[in-house]
């Protein structure tokens, strides 16, 4: 399908993975507060929620897609969408208030601390036993972070959208839920991609790594560390 010229575009494998996250994650944060309502209710809950003791294990299905795809969107991100993350200047940006460059640099702080939220939620996640709520066993530290860092992920949920209408427009806020591509984006010329990739491995990989700003480089280090350290901990427990 061709992609419209006069409409604002988003790369097709930007949309494919953000909206797969994206569903991921609002799944994730449904099904976990359905779990909050359910197993706890200390801090409020929803008397018209039907409590339902199999929500839990519906909540760790969603979590580990959000944990499956991550890793992928965070490379993705940080070698093909690095504009849209946090700058060198950024910081420095964020001093020239409610000027266009402060929306600019605003949206990329709020998509990078997304990132991170995703990676706090998903290993305090990791963290828990699936054990602990339905035994009544409600005061984990783990489960208090984990509590906590799917809050943070609502919140920077609902900046980045907010943001993103600020700076673009509705058209653009749609624009990552579109159909069409360009041609040099068809998914005709992925298998021929995908088998080119082993005798071009290394070449990317240096290619990639040499043109990535240092502090890009430390911060993929540590987030796909972090995704690491979850998987081995949890199945060291």
């Amino acid at each position: 399908m061709k992609s419209n010229s006069k409409s604002p575009y988003q790369k097709l494998m930007l949309r494919i993975l953000h909206n797969l996250q994206g569903l991921s994650v609002i799944l994730a944060v449904i099904t976990a507060f359905w779990t909050y309502n359910t197993y706890d209710g200390r801090w409020g809950k929803i008397a018209f929620l039907p409590d339902w003791k199999e929500i839990e294990g519906i909540h760790g299905t969603f979590g580990l897609w959000v944990l499956l795809i991550l890793p992928i969107f965070i490379i993705y991100s940080i070698h093909k969408q690095a504009q849209k993350l946090i700058q060198k200047d950024s910081l420095d940006k964020l001093k020239l208030i409610n000027k266009p460059i402060w929306w600019y640099s605003l949206h990329r702080l709020v998509n990078t601390f997304s990132i991170f939220a995703l990676i706090f939620a998903v290993f305090s996640g990791k963290m828990m036993d699936e054990k602990w709520l339905p035994q009544g066993e409600l005061n984990h530290y783990w489960y208090y972070l984990h509590l906590i860092s799917l809050i943070i992920v609502v919140l920077a949920i609902a900046f980045h959208v907010l943001i993103i209408a600020k700076i673009g427009s509705f058209s653009f806020l749609l624009s990552i839920f579109k159909l069409d591509f360009r041609e040099d984006e068809n998914p005709k010329y992925w298998p021929n991609k995908i088998k080119s990739l082993p005798e071009n491995y290394r070449e990317i990989m240096i290619n990639e790594w040499t043109k990535t700003p240092a502090y890009l480089k430390i911060s993929e280090i540590v987030l796909i560390f972090t995704i690491i350290l979850a998987w081995v901990i949890s199945w060291l427990k």
